[in-house]
């Protein structure tokens, strides 16, 4: 999928739940899902010290967040079957939670695993 700056710009300007609406409609839609790698994930914490693993429905959404502690790390995809069912289940059992469309200035929305997995599935 090839993203022009427009849409980039207009996405990027919803509330965090919209992007969470676009992600699951275009990461469903396209069956593919964005991380940030650089020797291993990119990973955060939640305002509860939670850890969350990042994830974008296009690569431009990921680049844009590998800057500050994410400085040189490359976009990276995955397709839907592995996120459901190798990625999320692994998550769950490390007690990690998805995190879905950073952007630069929004940690976007944390969910739990069994949220997003019967959002994609939806």
């Amino acid at each position: 999928m090839k993203i022009n700056q427009k849409q980039i710009d207009s996405v990027l300007a919803l509330p965090s739940e919209k992007r969470y609406e676009h992600f699951v409609k275009i990461v469903a839609d396209w069956q593919n899902v964005w991380g940030l790698y650089k020797d291993g994930w990119a990973l955060a914490e939640n305002d509860e010290k939670i850890k969350v693993f990042p994830l974008w429905p296009a690569k431009e959404y990921a680049a844009l967040c590998a800057e500050k502690e994410w400085a040189g790390y490359i976009p990276e995809s995955f397709s839907l079957d592995d996120l459901l069912n190798e990625l999320l289940p692994k998550l769950k059992e490390d007690g990690f939670i998805p995190g879905v469309f950073y952007t630069p200035s929004d940690q976007g929305v944390t969910t739990s695993v069994d949220q997003l997995v019967d959002a994609l599935k939806a």
